[in-house]
């Protein structure tokens, strides 16, 4: 079999076997298929795109590539969530809490963020002592002991998907969606579990800016899972503006943690539920996605969800009496209030720029090796449909630095404010099965 016969099949419009697929991603990932041949057959893919079995095909070939994760010593039905990233995103810290305070096992491997705030190990490690790095047999007792553990991914996971990104990165060829959708599901499959929700973001802080790309992502890594034998259902959220009002490190713990002690941040909560519904539905826990919905509620306002995330802080040896008294977890020096400039109603917020703010502050990263600051970061008071007067603040930069003004102009060009009220986004756009 000769490579380049493999691309112009492809070019041409042609459907790849399953022994082609297998003889590009193997050979690519050991060198013997160079770059110039493996950015023509990505290429040719962005173009000609692929079927659901080539598509289905690639993500196993990529799975195949490495490790995998045997969590096979898990008792019980294993569920996984995955979001496609956003600002102010920290459901995985609600959901999997109220997940497992019905007892289906959250194993959950979490990665580093590059970009907007840190990621989800990040945010946990604002927790002084919590480790996210421990052995698979540590891990898998404490999901079994506790029903939850994250962690950060471990063994070559999928390191066919790690070089062709960093390949398509350079070539033009990131927004495929075959591709995007193989990348994200082959890690996803490579961690062992036996369903997935994937919660799909669309708007201005989102990947996917359109509904409709996000729908077509969705309905990619849904038919991927089926295809490879994880029921896998994705729910399309909106990401128009921050989810939630806090975004950082430290912050964005207080906030998930206070849903679980019963306060209601609207949107958060909202999503949080939905999300552990179908989790606990796919684990065959409840029948219907309104029972579940209904006795998930229940267990954010008992108590019983926020003390799975002590016993996750406690078992990983974090100080748990930063979740008990919140003022412990680490704080910018300064607070810096952005003032509205006129009279009016919030029309729209640029969730990506605030997210860029903040990165500004020292929460997230623009390399890979800067250094998170898990004590700065961003607080709105006001999201789209609120009512604002002129000296108000819309939001309250926290930072380490008296001067902000890179993240003030930033949250200033963020913001949209009109004479006329307008709706509050709709906020769960589609489920797709």
């Amino acid at each position: 079999m000769r490579m380049v016969d493999v691309i112009t099949k492809k070019r041409d419009g042609g459907e790849l076997t399953k022994e082609e697929i297998y003889f590009f991603v193997e050979g690519y990932t050991n060198g013997e298929i160079p770059d110039y041949q493996a950015s023509a057959l990505t290429m040719a893919i962005y173009f000609q795109g692929m079927t659901q079995e080539e598509t289905a095909t690639l993500t196993q070939a990529m799975v195949d590539s490495g490790e995998t994760i045997d969590l096979s010593g898990i008792q019980g039905h294993k569920v996984d969530k995955h979001s496609t990233g956003g600002v102010g995103d920290k459901v995985t810290f609600i959901v999997g809490p109220l997940v497992a305070s019905v007892g289906v096992p959250v194993a959950k491997m979490s990665g580093r963020g590059l970009g907007h705030t840190g990621g989800t190990l990040d945010k946990l490690e604002s927790i002084d002592g919590l480790e996210i790095e421990m052995t698979k047999e540590k891990f898998i007792d404490n999901v079994n002991k506790h029903k939850l553990a994250v962690a950060g991914q471990t063994g070559n996971l999928a390191p066919a998907d790690k070089k062709l990104y960093a390949l398509r990165d350079v070539t033009g060829t990131v927004n495929s969606l075959p591709l995007i959708a193989g990348s994200i599901m082959s890690k996803k499959l490579a961690s062992g579990a036996d369903s997935i929700v994937l919660d799909v973001k669309t708007g201005s802080g989102a990947f996917m800016k359109t509904l409709e790309d996000s729908e077509n992502l969705a309905r990619e890594m849904v038919n991927i899972g089926n295809n490879l034998g994880r029921n896998t259902v994705a729910v399309i959220s909106d990401m128009n503006q921050p989810l939630g009002y806090e975004v950082g490190n430290a912050n964005e713990i207080k906030e998930a943690a206070k849903i679980l002690q019963g306060e209601n941040v609207e949107d958060l909560r909202t999503l949080s539920l939905e999300i552990a519904s179908h989790m606990t539905v796919l684990a065959e826990v409840f029948e219907t996605y309104e029972e579940a919905y209904e006795a998930l509620a229940v267990n954010l306002e008992n108590g019983k969800a926020f003390n799975c995330l002590r016993t996750l802080i406690e078992a990983q040896g974090g100080d748990v009496s930063m979740i008990d008294d919140m003022d412990k977890l680490p704080k910018a020096k300064y607070d810096i209030e952005v003032k509205a400039e006129t009279d009016g109603y919030v029309s729209a917020i640029d969730a990506e720029s605030i997210g860029i703010a903040a990165m500004y502050l020292g929460a997230g990263r623009a390399t890979k090796d800067d250094q998170i600051n898990h004590g700065v970061g961003i607080t709105l008071n006001k999201k789209i449909g609120d009512p604002v007067q002129s000296g108000e603040a819309l939001v309250v930069l926290h930072s380490d630095e008296e001067d902000a003004a890179a993240s003030i102009e930033k949250v200033k060009s963020a913001y949209e404010i009109t004479k006329e009220k307008v709706e509050k986004p709709t906020l769960i756009h589609n489920i797709i099965k």
